[in-house]
């Protein structure tokens, strides 16, 4: 009675947009949509770049948004038409007044502005008239995302049931916003009640082993593979059972090598060869950090100081070879793979991923295509489950995806950023298809970089630095780690040849594959006489010398302008070991470029004249407070923060505060407004990454 009621109800609709960066809100959305079909909704499902799929002018269903921020406090790339379309100032009031909605942001509290592209978005559609049926969620990736995105997923069906028992009952559905459940419609809601009834509640009652649990043993340990009481006794409440969509064919042909312009149809990408590598520290630096500088003389790539471009970059090999043991598929690497959507797939709006190139083969995809070192979400723990034979690997998987294994999920999971082959290394008896991988791991993201030269001073030429980052072995790898991009860029430049290194045209020199990413704000201003404060900290230092070099050009380019105050707080470890650029930095105070030059170490001791002497930053700022708060009130000068966002960014926006409190006689909110007031006036700009 309860299935024949369930599959001969109307299934209400609501539109679902999302707003994403790297994917993560893509691929909560799609757990959402999922989720609707079990609960007897329909969606349909659009990413906000694309625009002429929907309309909220005309939208009379419930609509839920799922948007993520990126940079310092932005929307998404894929939202910012959007974005820009709602906050056209001609827009009246009540031009969105019929909306009813509800908005899931994604956010970072490492970051200064956290979820502040939701915010923005919420904001706005307020303002047009838009009012709730729910409460936004403010996700934190800080501390796992899930925490706040389970919970606010649960409550959505009963927000949206609400909702709509509260449109006037008498009202009739329209045709196309509501469609009654076919036979083939009561197949799946039947389906989908059994694969509840065998998902919701697994049998607690095996141990790592495989036997029965006898009791508590007080000596045991949890980790990746075992788990300890309580969770080992739970019931669990596992995720359903994502439905697979591709079917993914391995042929016997040789794949075809795919131009890597294809992973990004949208970017106009370039080939560029490295025309010189220097170290910029010395041995013995706690990192070491390189400088890249590539020949663009026979491109268009045009950057100003400021702007920043993306590095397509592969998985290690030896991972991706590592991979392609542990599903068996080494000897096939070099094969083509043929993907095609399932004819009978239930995913609305099924596709095939546009970053995979047709023809390519096993290897390519497993390469350039997707993030073998993305965390696995608890979506693909539970699929990973199906391909498990070992009853105790089966049961620790499942515990690690339930909402009773959240603990367990971010304590060997999240926080030790596990990976698939980590997971694959840890349960062997699990054998999952090419088509999960794919299908589960997110798009491999080309890494950005800050432009640390002027096309003024360099022409032809574009410079980049960056740190090569380490990840040192835990309990749950063995062995330690490079930074997919750094990694690969330093063997590059140690097994390859620069243009620097050789006057043969035809020797085999190291080149990569890059497009533009071009910044909205975070330039020069057109007036030279504004003042200008830079702080960056280690390799945050990038743009400014960019900035720098620009400056100097057109200072000898211009001799009758007027340049403002220029100021640079820079820090390090070791004056020794990591003072980056130190005698470029010494050039600009010389010749006039920079006004200022603040520097603080905090590995060195104090000397004996100053045991106060500054550790960072924020602390060398304050010393200079009423110097800082005078160019940005009373002569409109810019602020710019470039680094890390986990402590620096923070910790720089917490001095200003304070300096702004004292130094203007206000209270600590009344500062923090004024800072905001600096933000919108693009007068506080901030270029930070984690």
């Amino acid at each position: 009675m309860i299935l024949f009621a369930m599959c001969g109800a109307l299934k209400r609709r609501f539109l679902l947009l999302y707003g994403t960066q790297k994917g993560q809100a893509k691929a909560i959305a799609e757990e959402i949509s999922q989720q609707a079909d079990h609960h007897g909704y329909l969606t349909d499902v659009f990413s906000l770049e694309d625009m002429e799929k929907f309309s909220l002018e005309k939208e009379k269903d419930p609509v839920v948004f799922v948007i993520s921020t990126t940079g310092t406090g932005d929307p998404p790339e894929t939202a910012v038409k959007f974005v820009r379309r709602i906050q056209n100032k001609d827009l009246p009031n009540d031009y969105l007044a019929h909306l009813r909605y509800g908005l899931l942001a994604l956010g970072d509290s490492e970051y200064t502005f956290f979820c502040n592209g939701g915010k923005t978005v919420d904001r706005r559609l307020q303002e047009l008239g838009a009012k709730h049926f729910y409460n936004t969620g403010y996700a934190d990736d800080c501390v796992g995302l899930e925490l706040v995105v389970d919970p606010w997923i649960e409550g959505l069906w009963v927000a949206l049931k609400n909702e709509f028992m509260s449109r006037k009952e008498s009202q009739a559905p329209d045709d196309d916003t509501t469609v009654l459940a076919s036979s083939q419609t009561t197949q799946h809601v039947a389906e989908n009640l059994d694969l509840q009834m065998r998902t919701l509640k697994i049998s607690n009652s095996l141990t790592p082993s495989g036997a029965l649990q006898k009791g508590p043993d007080s000596t045991a340990e949890a980790s990746l593979v075992r788990s300890v009481p309580p969770l080992s006794q739970s019931s669990l409440t596992v995720p359903s059972l994502p439905a697979p969509y591709l079917d993914v064919q391995i042929l016997h042909c040789e794949g075809k090598e795919a131009e890597l312009s294809s992973l990004y149809p949208k970017e106009t990408v370039f080939r560029v060869p490295i025309a010189q590598a220097k170290r910029l520290t010395a041995d013995g630096a706690v990192k070491t950090t390189l400088m890249l500088e590539l020949d663009i003389s026979h491109t268009d790539v045009d950057l100003e100081p400021g702007d920043s471009f993306c590095v397509i970059c592969p998985n290690p090999p030896n991972e991706v070879t590592e991979l392609l043991n542990k599903v068996q598929l080494c000897e096939r690497r070099s094969c083509q793979i043929c993907l095609e959507v399932k004819a009978d797939t239930r995913k609305r709006g099924a596709s095939i991923p546009d970053y995979i190139p047709e023809k390519c083969s096993v290897d390519f995809v497993l390469t350039w295509c997707v993030e073998i070192r993305a965390t696995p979400k608890k979506a693909l723990i539970r699929a990973l489950v199906e391909f498990t034979s070992d009853v105790a690997e089966k049961r620790r998987l499942q515990e690690l995806c339930s909402k009773q294994g959240s603990s367990d999920y971010n304590r060997f999971i999240r926080d030790p950023s596990a990976t698939i082959v980590d997971l694959l290394t840890a349960f062997p008896s699990c054998m999952p298809p090419l088509g999960l991988l794919i299908e589960h791991l997110p798009k491999l993201q080309a890494r950005p970089y800050s432009a640390a030269s002027s096309k003024l001073f360099h022409p032809g030429k574009l410079c980049f630095v960056f740190n090569i980052v380490e990840f040192a072995p835990c309990l749950e790898r063995r062995e330690p780690r490079r930074g997919v991009c750094t990694g690969w860029l330093a063997e590059l430049i140690r097994g390859s040849t620069t243009i620097a290194e050789t006057s043969d045209e035809n020797a085999a020199v190291a080149q990569m594959c890059i497009f533009s990413r071009p910044s909205a704000s975070f330039h020069l201003p057109s007036d030279t006489s504004v003042p200008l404060v830079m702080v960056g900290p280690g390799t945050g230092i990038a743009p400014f010398i960019g900035f720098l070099q620009h400056r100097q050009k057109m200072r000898q380019q211009n001799k009758d302008w007027t340049f403002g105050e220029t100021w640079l707080f820079f820090g390090c470890r070791s004056h020794d070991k990591d003072y980056l650029f130190r005698e470029e930095l010494s050039r600009f105070v010389e010749n006039g470029s920079l006004t200022h030059l603040k520097v603080c170490f905090s590995r060195e001791p104090p000397d004996d004249t100053d045991e106060n002497r500054p550790k960072y930053v924020q602390d060398l700022m304050k010393m200079y407070s009423k110097h800082i708060v005078r160019l940005l009130t009373s002569l409109n000068g810019i602020l710019y923060v470039c680094g890390d966002a986990k402590n620096m960014a923070k910790d720089v926006n917490d001095a200003l505060t304070d300096m702004i409190s004292t130094e203007l006689g206000v209270d600590r909110l009344e500062a923090m407004k004024t800072l905001a007031s600096f933000r919108d006036r693009k007068q506080y700009l901030q270029d930070v990454w984690r």
